[in-house]
């Protein structure tokens, strides 16, 4: 692999298997259905006081998180938990960082009735939908036997995620064979990611998302973070039962790391820098130099791709 990254005129990354593959847009989504969901994932009735929306929490166009150590829902109550970018989810083992839901259809429920964040439930959401004649027409002219449902709903929402997908990054120029869609910087960081051993862990067409992993392999994260243990550090126990899940998560994934600061399930690291320094220290086991950090960082940066939804980042 050296002539990779020999400069200049380096090999292609074409010729090579690399671990991190370009993402590949979604296929066999129907645009009736994807544009329902986009309208239902901004409506506020699918809270109990009609005030918090799916894109309260998922700001679609500042990366799909909403840039806050936890998040707000209804009546202004603070959630426990980092909002992960709904952004690039087709290639996920599961969903929420615990694992708890294997499809995007059961990721739809939880939010909707947990009481801290939307507070409502199935009976409720329908009977506000169904009033809107407006809404009701167009979910009949998508599903002709069964208009509005549980069902239903769930699968706009899910088809209107899966649909989100931001491709023609600098990475994925690079690894169909731009040689110049990466510097120098890029690359180095990218050679790096890879001898460091971020890549057993982040890898894929989302650079993660495919498989859990525990939170401080090679250090206690919990005893040395700035912050008393709460339950939803258990991560994975939370859903298993088993001593083996004990603060494991899913690997997130790491397409849009320029956007959705701060990092980890708890928000905890406020910049991109101290996130890779946390990593090396507590997955890795290494202090990795602060050059190291930046061409990492540089490599990251490059994976942001571009959807119609997703602002021209600063």
């Amino acid at each position: 692999m050296a002539a990779l990254f020999s400069y200049p005129g380096f090999v292609s990354a074409a010729q090579f298997i690399e671990p991190v593959q370009p993402l590949q847009g979604a296929a066999g989504l129907q645009p009736g259905i994807v544009a329902l969901g986009e309208k239902l994932f901004h409506d506020p009735r699918l809270s109990a006081d009609n005030t918090v929306s799916c894109a309260h929490c998922h700001k679609l166009g500042l990366g799909g998180s909403d840039n806050m150590q936890v998040s707000v829902g209804i009546r202004g109550q603070l959630g426990n938990i980092n909002a992960p970018t709904v952004y690039n989810l087709n290639s996920h083992i599961s969903y929420f960082w615990d694992g708890r839901a294997s499809t995007l259809e059961s990721l739809v429920g939880s939010p909707l009735s947990n009481p801290v964040e939307m507070g409502s439930n199935w009976p409720q959401v329908i009977e506000k939908l169904r009033k809107d004649k407006t809404l009701t027409a167009a979910f009949t002219a998508c599903f002709p036997d069964e208009g509005i449902s549980r069902r239903t709903i769930s699968r706009v929402l899910a088809d209107f995620m899966r649909s989100l997908v931001t491709l023609d990054s600098p990475v994925d120029r690079w690894l169909k064979g731009e040689q110049g869609a990466l510097t120098k910087h890029q690359l180095r960081g990218y050679k790096l990611f890879k001898s460091y051993g971020c890549i057993a862990c982040h890898q894929g067409q989302a650079v993660g998302g495919n498989m859990y992993a525990t939170m401080g392999v090679m250090g206690d994260y919990f005893k040395h973070r700035q912050m008393p243990e709460r339950e939803v550090d258990k991560g994975r126990f939370n859903v298993t039962g088993r001593e083996d899940d004990l603060h494991v998560f899913k690997v997130p994934s790491l397409r849009l790391t320029a956007w959705t600061a701060p990092y980890f399930h708890d928000g905890s690291a406020a910049t991109l820098e101290e996130a890779i320094a946390a990593m090396g220290r507590y997955q890795l086991g290494r202090d990795i130099p602060s050059r190291d950090i930046q061409d990492i960082k540089a490599f990251l940066l490059g994976l942001s791709g571009k959807h119609p939804l997703l602002k021209v980042h600063e």
